[in-house]
């Protein structure tokens, strides 16, 4: 097997698995532990992943945010669940902005059914998605593409932000600690604030996993937002903390 072709293999691997040792890889693939050691520092360079203890995660640390091709796996039915809640927001009519978060992509069927509307994005996948439906006005956002947040970033991004506003910016965040929201990467947060900047209403999805977490990066209080979107999936003690802080949280229903 090709280098290309190996890493390209372990990082399948690592999406499905969420992390793997030294051992494991150098076994898996049949090469010696130090030319696993080469592809993850090269990888890791790449920020397709962290290196760990004996090994290497491709799941998020308070400095690391995953790739969309990990994220989009994690709590599935919950992001979907939460993206149907969200949508109850917009109206017929609507300007839309949304991010590029995993749980961002998952609103696409939602908005489909309240068209008219105007959605404006940054989030590669929710374009795709969004690109067929009848009487939907799409603005994307152009900057540098990054495959790693499947998104466009950038002063290209920011500044065409900078001309536009909004009905409601439907946004999520990697991490929430007590009231606050935060982020691990400067260049994502950066299209965040300025979404949050320039919508008239604001609605933050996240799901149970992202509570209870801190990253490097502090964003906003919750209560800059209009509405916190989560799942049952959350615990009740959490919940009525969020609600003691005066946070107004809505709660999609995962089911039995």
């Amino acid at each position: 097997m090709k280098q290309q072709e190996r890493r390209r293999a372990m990082f399948d691997h690592l999406v499905a698995e969420g992390a793997a040792s030294i051992e494991a890889l150098s076994q898996r693939f049949a090469v010696s532990r130090m030319t696993i050691h080469r592809d993850l520092d090269e990888m890791e360079g790449e920020g397709l992943l962290r290196r760990v203890r004996g090994g290497a995660s491709v799941e998020a640390s308070g400095q690391f945010e995953s790739d969309v091709r990990y994220r989009s796996h994690v709590a599935l039915e919950e992001k979907r669940a939460i993206a149907r809640t969200a949508a109850g927001f917009v109206e017929p009519g609507m300007s839309v902005m949304v991010d590029d978060g995993s749980t961002g992509r998952c609103l696409a069927p939602f908005l489909a059914e309240r068209v008219p509307l105007t959605v404006i994005t940054n989030n590669m996948g929710l374009i795709g998605d969004l690109a067929p439906v009848p009487r939907l006005r799409l603005l994307s956002l152009g900057g540098t593409y990054s495959q790693r947040f499947d998104g466009f970033f950038g002063v290209v991004t920011e500044a065409a932000l900078g001309t536009l506003r909004a009905d409601i910016a439907i946004l999520s965040s990697s991490a929430i600690e007590g009231r606050t929201a935060f982020h691990q990467d400067q260049e994502v947060l950066a299209v965040k604030q300025r979404m949050h900047g320039a919508a008239r209403r604001r609605v933050l999805m996240a799901h149970h996993q992202k509570f209870g977490r801190t990253a490097l990066h502090l964003w906003t209080d919750l209560s800059t937002f209009d509405a916190l979107v989560t799942s049952n999936a959350l615990v009740p003690a959490a919940l009525g903390a969020l609600r003691d802080e005066g946070i107004a949280v809505h709660v999609a229903d995962l089911g039995p």
